[in-house]
């Protein structure tokens, strides 16, 4: 049976029929989350409470809503309870609002209101947490990345390179693995582009399709304004290890890490970018491990749109089977966003959780918005175009899946306040907290080692004085990738990385690296 089909005397007594089956849907008997108690014909009934099972939460979800309706507290409340679960939690913090997840949270009128109304305690409470910023910029642990292992399909979303120019940055992605020549940071691959072209270089692509002087130059021209902006230090080594994100506290608690991102949200499409470099590297690395009892780590992408803006055919491709397969591994994933259609429809297809606050119909755009939303639920009682136009602050539409794997009722939801600090940590403290962090040392200083720059600008090795050509015949004067790939450092290098260089690197979904921990 169905939680749809749950028969109403299963539900709290004093609610009509329809509302005493919604109310049975959610009547899990293993671990789940609480979020709020049924919202039915304008009252809140606490005996009725909205949950989602605990198993469930590897299974994906949307959390959207118009501006001002509540989605960062959801998501701050989500995270919470899935920390007390002993769940880590990977939370980007767009707009630098979430920081406050490692403090109590301040007791107010309000809050106790809502507490009452929900017929839950509340109790302040701070979170276990880390904090991270991509390559050092902002309040955060540096989180970096190699170019060799970021790979050339997400660094092309990255530069804004069409297809034809996407391609042709595989090839030297593939022309630098099979030769050995690390990619580390960007000067590194402007020093392969520019030997590519140069006479020297341009016979060693001739028997694969050769690289265009044109296209070469857009590639340097992207790099040059890339560079521009700051974004070098996003590039580099110490490269970060994404299993620092399964973590859990020495209480259990499961550790909430927060990317810092407010330093870069006006370049949006390198962070949205780069999340995904984290989200396939977990992909890597991660065993299947099919239904668990609760995720290995739940993965929170607020501002979700900033993802699927401008994205190519390809790359939405990628994250849709990516996000399909990763259930399996244990990792859940969450967009947060304004409407559901920010977010492709084969994406959407992949999500079993919702949570769908307010939304705005000012506009013929907003009304057909709107009923295209409602269309996308489950049948129900309510009129759903005019209760989403209606909820308040704290107030959504919920369905999960259940316990069995179906989905749950719709339920109108008045929601929990989390009981972490609303709002961002003082800089000082937060500060403070990212130089006692144990991986503070690890990760804070970059370093710099010898990869394809320093090997393609090396001076070539002048001939002995003292040679006699009358007596041997003169050896042809090796080429530069020949002189780097015959070198005893190269071959010191191959011998010690054994199958990930000297051969060609295998890559992912998105092209990224596959790396050994």
């Amino acid at each position: 049976m169905s939680d749809r089909d749950a028969p109403p005397d299963a539900g709290p007594a004093g609610l009509p029929d329809p509302a005493r089956r919604i109310a049975a849907g959610y009547a899990f008997s293993g671990p789940a989350l609480d979020l709020g108690a049924l919202l039915w014909d304008g009252g809140c009934h606490a005996d009725a409470p909205v949950r989602v099972p605990l198993p469930m939460l590897n299974r994906h979800g949307l959390v959207a809503g118009a501006t001002g309706t509540g989605k960062t507290k959801t998501l701050q409340l989500i995270a919470e309870q899935l920390s007390v679960q002993g769940v880590p939690v990977f939370l980007a913090d767009v707009k630098g609002d979430l920081s406050g997840i490692a403090r109590p949270g301040q007791e107010s009128e309000r809050v106790r209101q809502r507490s009452a109304e929900v017929g839950r305690s509340w109790t302040p409470a701070g979170f276990p947490a880390e904090f991270y910023a991509l390559g050092g910029l902002g309040h955060g642990i540096p989180v970096r990345a190699t170019v060799t292992s970021f790979g050339p399909v997400l660094l092309s979303k990255v530069l804004g390179l069409n297809q034809t120019q996407e391609q042709s940055l595989g090839l030297i992605f593939h022309y630098a693995d099979t030769k050995g020549l690390e990619l580390i940071d960007l000067k590194d691959l402007r020093a392969v582009v520019a030997f590519l072209t140069s006479d020297e270089g341009k016979p060693e692509l001739r028997g694969i399709g050769g690289l265009s002087t044109a296209t070469a130059g857009v590639i340097l021209r992207s790099l040059t304004a890339f560079e521009a902006q700051g974004m070098a230090d996003f590039f580099g080594e110490p490269e970060f290890d994404t299993a620092g994100f399964l973590r859990t506290a020495d209480d259990g608690r499961g550790i909430v890490s927060v990317l810092e991102l407010p330093a870069v949200q006006d370049r949006p499409r390198l962070f949205s970018t780069f999340l995904m470099w984290l989200l396939a590297d977990l992909f890597h690395d991660l065993p299947e491990i099919g239904d668990a009892d609760r995720p290995k780590l739940v993965f929170f992408f607020d501002e979700a749109h900033l993802l699927f803006n401008g994205a190519s055919k390809a790359f939405l491709d990628s994250i849709t089977q990516t996000v399909r397969l990763i259930r399996s591994k244990g990792v859940g994933v969450f967009f947060v966003t304004q409407t559901p259609k920010d977010v492709p429809a084969d994406v959407l297809g992949q999500l079993g959780n919702r949570v769908q606050h307010a939304l705005r119909a000012f506009t013929p755009d907003d009304q057909k918005a709107l009923r295209a939303t409602v269309r996308t639920f489950p049948r129900s009682p309510y009129d759903l175009e005019e209760l989403l136009t209606g909820l308040g602050t704290g107030e959504a539409v919920v369905t999960v899946l259940g316990e069995n794997g179906a989905p749950t009722p719709v339920a109108a939801t008045r929601l929990r306040a989390p009981e972490s600090l609303m709002g961002p940590l003082d800089p000082a403290e937060l500060a403070d907290a990212v130089r006692k962090s144990p991986l503070y040392g690890r990760y804070a200083q970059a370093v710099d080692r010898e990869s394809a720059y320093e090997r393609l600008t090396a001076a070539p090795v002048a001939a002995p004085a003292s040679a006699a050509p009358k007596e041997r015949p003169a050896k042809e004067e090796p080429t530069l990738v020949e002189q780097v790939v015959g070198s005893g450092m190269f071959k010191s290098l191959a011998r010690s990385v054994g199958t990930q260089l000297g051969r060609e690197i295998t890559r992912s979904l998105f092209g990224t690296a596959r790396r050994g921990r």
